[in-house]
């Protein structure tokens, strides 16, 4: 009887490697949950502090070491948030500061990002490198001009002093411009072929294919104004014009009042309307911040 010695049986190439992508892709998935882990740690750990501490008699606020729940619910904090402070000419000052600036950011925006897409001028690189430029430069280098033009206006203490130097639009610009730069050239001029012109191709083309972008913009825009804190706190004199964040630091601030229950429930009460709006429309911003990343 012939003996027939066998090879060794070596795994095909191909099966190596897919075992080797596998054990990457579930490194990579590993330290994805743990990076994302982490990350609900460090934003949800302070947002839950603040809610519980807006339940929390004073006791419980300066017990060591501290408690992660209250021995018994104060909502008492809530009342004393809207008595201690006018907190609700502040709530409606921030309503007022964020829909005008939001408003003319927005209009703003969306019209000089259309005429840098599609209109032809001498100089339009540069007025685009310009706006660039701008997005580098920090509001806090610009607050010691802004605030002598202001008072030399006569403007402080009043709404059009908080909202007129607030009312820059370059991320706006260069949001939109870089989203009407994806849209599908054969659509536009379609459109232009058909005689539409400048006015009739954004309003019936442009806009209605801009939908979530125009969402994501609006959301970015009203929060950013909604959480504006420097430069009102340095053009409000008092309660009249002042918005929700500085009436924050008046309601810590006066008369060495200190019940952080009280402020952190007034934190609270301004953190929920921002919190509502973008809860109702984060598809739509996530949609919009991803249109044009992928084309075909």
């Amino acid at each position: 009887m012939t003996v027939v010695n066998r090879p060794d049986t070596v795994p095909p190439k191909h099966v190596e490697n897919d075992g080797a992508r596998q054990r990457t892709r579930r490194t990579a998935n590993l330290f994805g949950y743990i990076a994302m882990v982490l990350v609900l740690l460090m934003i949800g750990l302070p947002l839950f502090w603040i809610l519980i501490t807006s339940f929390k008699d004073r006791p419980d606020i300066y017990v060591q070491p501290v408690t992660w729940w209250p021995s018994a619910f104060h909502p008492q904090n809530y009342d004393q948030a809207t008595t201690q402070v006018p907190f609700f000419t502040y709530l409606r000052n921030s309503f007022v500061i964020t829909t005008a600036v939001s408003s003319i950011k927005f209009v703003l925006g969306v019209l000089s990002a259309y005429g840098l897409v599609f209109f032809r001028f001498p100089g339009k690189n540069i007025v685009f490198l310009v706006i660039i430029a701008a997005l580098m430069v920090p509001n806090q280098i610009t607050v010691i001009s802004n605030y002598s033009l202001i008072s030399d206006l006569g403007w402080r203490n009043s709404f059009q002093g908080i909202i007129i130097p607030l009312a820059g639009v370059a991320f706006g610009t260069f949001l939109m411009r870089n989203h009407f730069l994806s849209l599908p050239s054969e659509i536009i001029e379609a459109a232009r072929m058909d005689g539409a012109g400048p006015a009739r191709l954004m309003f019936r083309v442009v806009l209605p294919l801009s939908g979530p972008t125009m969402v994501a913009f609006g959301i970015i825009t009203i929060v950013n104004e909604w959480n504006e804190y420097l430069w009102p706190f340095l053009m409000s004199d008092d309660s009249s014009v002042a918005p929700l964040p500085v009436g924050l630091t008046l309601l810590q601030n006066s008369e060495g009042y200190t019940n952080w229950g009280a402020v952190m429930a007034a934190t609270i009460l301004t953190i929920l309307p921002i919190l509502l709006v973008f809860l109702v429309l984060q598809r739509h911003m996530i949609k919009g911040l991803t249109s044009g990343a992928v084309k075909g």
